[in-house]
């Protein structure tokens, strides 16, 4: 089977993300297929017959091999070795609490600490079947990783209004915010931007290593809230990765996840490898105190997207009840629910 140029970059640069492959390395297929998207095909086949691919800007010699290749009809060496690699499961388990799942309300774009443009993460959704992704990047006091303020927000939902309109009824991109919970549990963001949302994941960020007490009123104070949809990450903890490892923060779970449960807000499980956050024995906690639950991936590449297998690998094997997971709820039910005062 072949492909063309365009979908074999970004099936090659898809692959690398959900392996974790360095950004560096995704960039330059991700290039690529940018600057063939802005030329007639005519015109990249006659540069492959005249050998001045490399002229173009984005365009080096792993690149244009996979070009070359396409063009001529074959799938590219590079594509077949990935998909070998790496195109396989990426978890044993938890194939039915996915098939459930109908979209993920965790991501970031370019407009923050992502990687890639929103329009390439909503491409990718819908590859995969999504029928909704929230577009969560992150909020002002995050400067570390380009938080948005208001007036920045604001042009996005603008953008998000334009893509949907293009996009139609094939998936809805959900505005949203990953939202800074900032030391007394209140938000990083105005009361009016976060009333003009759809979905809002609260997160710690910053000071992890507060006191129980204190780390416990923080959070109890922001899922009781009543803009606080999702606890994003709750632990804040980092098992593996580039960035290193980090423990999880100090806090009273059980009074946490009561919380949430009375104020019928989801604890995030968090899909990154780098973060499997709860840990399993919370999960459990947050299972026994009835809470609802996020399947996130929390993802900053369209790859990333995939990074959900890991996470209902985990709910399928620790018993989470499918229909405690908000993004296994069709999406006007989820918008109801995520409705302040909904």
């Amino acid at each position: 089977m072949s492909l063309e140029p365009v979908d074999a970059l970004r099936r090659i640069a898809f692959l690398l993300e959900r392996s974790r492959a360095s950004t560096y390395r995704v960039k330059a297929y991700r290039e690529a297929a940018s600057t063939l998207l802005g030329l007639p095909e005519d015109q990249v086949r006659q540069r492959v017959r005249s050998g001045t691919l490399r002229e173009l800007p984005g365009i080096g010699g792993s690149t244009s091999a996979v070009i070359e290749q396409a063009v001529a009809g074959q799938v590219p060496d590079k594509l077949t070795e990935l998909e070998e690699s790496a195109g396989g499961p990426l978890a044993e388990g938890g194939e039915q609490v996915r098939a459930a799942l109908r979209g993920d309300l965790h991501s970031h774009s370019d407009w923050s600490d992502g990687g890639s443009p929103i329009q390439e993460m909503v491409a990718a959704a819908m590859e995969i079947g999504h029928d909704y992704l929230a577009l969560t990047d992150h909020s002002p006091r995050l400067t570390v990783a380009n938080g948005l303020s208001a007036e920045r927000l604001a042009r996005q939902l603008a953008v998000v209004d334009g893509i949907n309109a293009a996009v139609g009824e094939r998936l809805r991109l959900l505005k949203a915010i990953e939202v800074d919970i900032l030391d007394d549990g209140s938000l990083d963001q105005s009361e009016e931007m976060l009333d003009r949302l759809d979905v809002r994941v609260a997160s710690v960020h910053s000071k992890l290593k507060m006191d129980s007490p204190a780390m416990t009123r923080r959070m109890i104070a922001a899922v009781r809230g009543r803009h606080t949809n999702i606890l994003g990450h709750c632990t804040g903890r980092m098992v593996t990765g580039g960035r290193g490892t980090r423990p999880q923060s100090d806090f009273d779970a059980r009074a946490v996840f009561e919380a949430c449960a009375d104020a019928g807000t989801a604890v995030e499980i968090n899909s990154r490898p780098e973060r499997m956050d709860p840990p399993d024995e919370l999960i459990t906690l947050a299972i026994e105190t009835e809470c609802l639950f996020a399947i996130d991936t929390d993802a900053h590449a369209p790859g990333q997207l995939d990074f959900q297998a890991y996470g209902c690998e985990r709910a399928e094997r620790l018993g989470v009840p499918v229909q405690r997971i908000v993004n296994s709820w069709p999406l006007e039910e989820l918008l109801e629910w995520a409705r302040p005062g909904g």
